[in-house]
């Protein structure tokens, strides 16, 4: 207890620069915080993936669709045990900033595959009746303000025209890291539309969802799909649901390394001011230094001081940064919760603040226990007064 009051002391003896350097620490570890929660939102749906669903998709892009006769085919391949179908809608509602995912998809399987959407059962069932239906997740219906029964109105871009839906039903994630912002409906509804105005366009699906068996038996279900539609006029690629949602990533692929990068280069920036810091005041205490030393004092304990100083003023700066960190998470989430729905801090980002923090202590104040500890004693007792 004795120590770490002389180290706090010690810390502080300087207010001002000690004060200045925490608030660096803090904006560094608040920053890196930051960066690191958006590259965990960046993988979420990744990280959310089940390992018992297949997506299905026209083997030359995900903008050609595929009939939607092929269910009864995939229906047949040993270890396929239940499938769904869908569209990407792509509607806006009332302008194009209320950005937010919606579908066209068969109610019942959809619902069964994703059982981590919660439902309660009055409005499941007005949904299966209901063919102008939708469902929204929590998150989307209270930004908006929906209630059930409420009229939507989308405007189409993908599916050209204004589109009514009823709201039916209003889905919980089962827990904190089920996507709250999806506005889903009757891939029924879309297809008898496409009927009457564009026939070309009607019969057919984005994409297929596939529920296996068992997770080992997922690769081998996948080629026999794909084996299934070779050399048909839309050929297949099947891939796991994690394998999928990768694919979305890769594509901003470069914009999660630059994150990643600027993150490390703000520990690094820290790390000089710290350094910075250390080597500032060890300069200044050369003189005490040479009394502990003539006191009996060895290498070990002189090391511990400057260390446990540095240790200190870091790690005020990392608590400080880490409690900042929920609420700017809040406020940007805030604002960003459209494109981001998983958006928390999540324990490996503590972790690595505490780590950076280490990282930063040590690195600051080994140059400056060098310094303090090749000091000669008369050369150190030359600089008093």
């Amino acid at each position: 207890m004795l120590i770490l009051k002389i180290l706090y002391r010690n810390a502080f003896r300087n207010k001002l620069r000690t004060g200045l350097t925490v608030l660096g620490i803090t904006v560094a570890i608040l920053a890196f915080g930051l960066l690191r929660t958006l590259v965990d939102a960046w993988y979420a749906g990744v990280e959310a993936s089940s390992a018992v669903r297949l997506v299905t998709r026209n083997s030359i892009s995900l903008v050609f669709p595929l009939p939607v006769a092929y269910k009864d085919k995939i229906r047949q391949v040993p270890g396929v045990k239940l499938v769904s179908w869908g569209s990407w809608f792509g509607g806006i509602y009332i302008e194009e900033k209320n950005f937010f995912p919606n579908f066209a998809v068969e109610p019942r399987s959809y619902l069964e595959l994703y059982p981590e959407y919660t439902l309660s059962e009055d409005q499941r069932v007005a949904f299966y009746r209901d063919r102008k239906g939708f469902v929204a997740g929590r998150k989307i219906a209270e930004k908006f303000g929906w209630k059930i029964g409420d009229t939507v109105t989308l405007k189409g871009t993908i599916y050209p025209g204004e589109w009514e839906f009823v709201l039916r039903g209003i889905y919980r994630g089962k827990d904190d890291t089920v996507d709250e912002t999806q506005f889903f409906f009757h891939w029924d509804y879309l297809n008898e539309t496409m009927k009457k105005t564009v026939p070309r366009r009607a019969d057919q699906v984005g994409f297929y969802l596939i529920g296996v068996q068992s997770p080992d038996l997922a690769t081998t279900v996948a080629v026999s799909i794909d084996r299934l539609f070779k050399n048909s006029l839309a050929e297949t690629l099947t891939e796991t649901e994690k394998a999928f949602n990768l694919g979305f990533v890769a594509m901003t692929e470069a914009i999660v390394t630059a994150i990643q990068i600027v993150s490390l280069l703000v520990i690094v920036i820290i790390m000089a001011v710290v350094a910075n810091t250390m080597a500032m005041t060890t300069r200044e205490r050369i003189g005490e230094y040479a009394i502990l030393k003539t006191l009996g004092f060895g290498r070990l304990q002189i090391t511990s001081l400057i260390f446990g100083e540095s240790l200190v003023i870091t790690i005020l700066g990392c608590l400080a940064g880490i409690a900042l960190t929920f609420p700017a998470v809040t406020i940007v989430h805030h604002e960003l919760g459209t494109y981001f729905p998983i958006f928390k801090v999540g324990s490996e980002t503590l972790y690595l603040d505490f780590a950076a923090a280490l990282v930063v202590a040590v690195s600051a104040a080994v140059i400056p226990t060098r310094r303090a500890i090749g000091i000669r004693i008369a050369e150190g007792l030359r600089r008093i007064g």
